[in-house]
């Protein structure tokens, strides 16, 4: 068996790479009518953030003259995980300095330059027009540094502009977004093989986008959190009645009063994130994006492919049936949200995709049969997308703004998002050689033990937070001073 998994493990080689219960139902039920528009700016602000194309490497290589430079060809891939790490580490100081409405436009200025930049004198020219390797790698970073900035600030601006019925629903947009944006760079990129240089045009493309969210933002509401944090309480009582109405503003402050305004955290150290009264909830947050990241979802997307291609399914064909597992599992995330809660979703996702690797070590093993291997192989990859969707890809980027207070919120987020990033991009690294070392039986037992571990995690330290307002949660997880 492990013979087909080599023969497709070298095909891979080869391929590009309350008191007030009452009063907070009535303002929950009304206020979702009312923000309902202004989410779904939030909805397309979150998919401009995602739609970055993920341009064909091979084209490229080609283009510009490093085919077969494994080495050329895996910075490509890795400066734009290594922006992606930048951007995030540096994307609560910008969310709490230029406020999340600010930290969006900003995020789409990077993706813009990095794309299809070039100067007056054509001394330096980004991705679209780069006519060098140097020019690319650039450009990818540039690309990479935005795309780190703006998934921690779309899951900022959304826990804290929802009401908190419709809350997981609305978070749950982001996954969706995210799903569509991979489909689309699919799609965009069909005419790769056909069409000369037709990777620049790739890139060309991710710039509308990142204009449109930079423009559409000016139109948004600011976070009426970040603005009472920074002592602007007129202001965060005018978003408030844009957002819930007026009727609902003097509760909303009421709210906020109740919790520390944060007026020094523009002065919070990493080392005040690690100790004391917030080691809790950041070491759940980054614990969780840790778990997310070694459960072996990347994996199974670098090798997809390879594992379709040996069963007589074609690239484009695999790809579409990948998509469309990864939306299914995200709209189903997005309708059980609010009514089973984060925590229940988070632990029947991890034990779904814990069962879906046991599948592949059973189709890694020698006495399964070529078709009966390669049936639980692809079941089993399809049923792990689809599980991981439900709950393990959605619910971390929406829970950790919940549990996260308000004054170390943007800083704690930036900092779990790094890990997330850290991760993926080590995951990335290792994969095929652990792959190569150990074999696919032995990688994806350790890829279900992590699963097993993440519920067990989940079980003993996760909160439930469906249905709570910020200030409850904050009030529930934080100890007193």
């Amino acid at each position: 068996m492990w013979g087909r998994h080599r023969e497709a493990f070298s095909m891979y080689k080869r391929m590009p790479s309350r008191d007030h219960s009452t009063l907070v139902d009535d303002v929950e039920e009304n206020s979702g009518k009312v923000i309902y528009d202004r989410q779904a700016e939030g909805l397309c602000i979150a998919m401009f953030v995602e739609l970055v194309v993920n341009e064909p490497l091979e084209s490229i290589s080609i283009d510009l003259g490093f085919r077969g430079n494994t080495l050329a060809e895996g910075l490509v891939v890795s400066t734009c995980l290594g922006g992606a790490f930048i951007g995030s580490l540096f994307s609560g100081w910008i969310a709490d300095s230029a406020g999340r409405r600010g930290a969006f436009q900003l995020c789409a200025l990077p993706m813009i330059i990095g794309a299809a930049t070039r100067t007056l004198t054509n001394k330096f020219r980004f991705s679209a027009t780069t006519r060098t390797l140097a020019g690319m790698l650039i450009g990818r970073f540039l690309v990479g540094t935005g795309m780190g900035i703006g998934p921690p600030v779309a899951s900022l601006y959304l826990a804290e502009v929802s009401p908190a019925s419709l809350r997981g629903t609305y978070g749950s947009f982001i996954q969706i977004a995210t799903c569509l944006g991979l489909m689309g760079a699919l799609f965009i990129g069909i005419p790769v093989r056909e069409i000369a240089g037709w990777w620049r045009i790739c890139f060309w493309v991710s710039t509308v986008p990142a204009g449109i969210l930079a423009f559409a933002m000016i139109f948004c509401a600011e976070s009426p959190h970040w603005l009472y944090k920074k002592g602007r309480s007129a202001e965060a009582e005018a978003e408030f009645e844009r957002l819930l109405g007026g009727s609902h503003v003097k509760y909303a402050m009421l709210e906020l009063s109740k919790l520390d305004r944060g007026d020094e955290a523009d002065t919070m150290t990493l080392s005040e994130l690690l100790r004391g009264r917030h080691f809790r909830v950041v070491y759940i947050g980054s614990t969780l994006f840790a778990l997310q990241q070694l459960s072996g979802i990347n994996a199974v997307f670098y090798f997809s492919s390879s594992v379709f291609k040996s069963a007589g399914v074609r690239s484009d064909v695999a790809n579409a049936l990948i998509g469309v597992a990864n939306l299914t599992g995200s709209i189903v995330a997005m309708l059980l949200m609010d009514k089973l809660g984060r925590k229940l979703l988070l632990l029947w996702s991890f034990f779904g995709m814990t069962m879906s690797m046991v599948l592949q070590v059973a189709a890694a093993n020698s006495y399964v049969s070529g078709s009966g291997s390669l049936y639980l192989s692809v079941g089993g990859m399809l049923m792990f997308v689809l599980t991981f969707a439900l709950g393990a890809g959605p619910v971390p980027g929406l829970l950790l703004p919940e549990i996260f207070p308000n004054r170390i919120r943007a800083k704690a987020m930036a900092f779990c998002m790094s890990v997330h990033w850290v991760i993926n991009f080590f995951v990335g690294l290792l994969f095929l050689r652990l792959l190569e070392q150990l074999g696919p039986q032995l990688l994806y037992s350790i890829f279900a033990s992590v699963c097993m571990m993440a519920v067990i995690f989940v079980k003993k330290n996760v909160m439930e937070t469906k249905g709570k307002s910020l200030q409850e949660i904050e009030i529930a997880l934080l100890p007193p001073e």
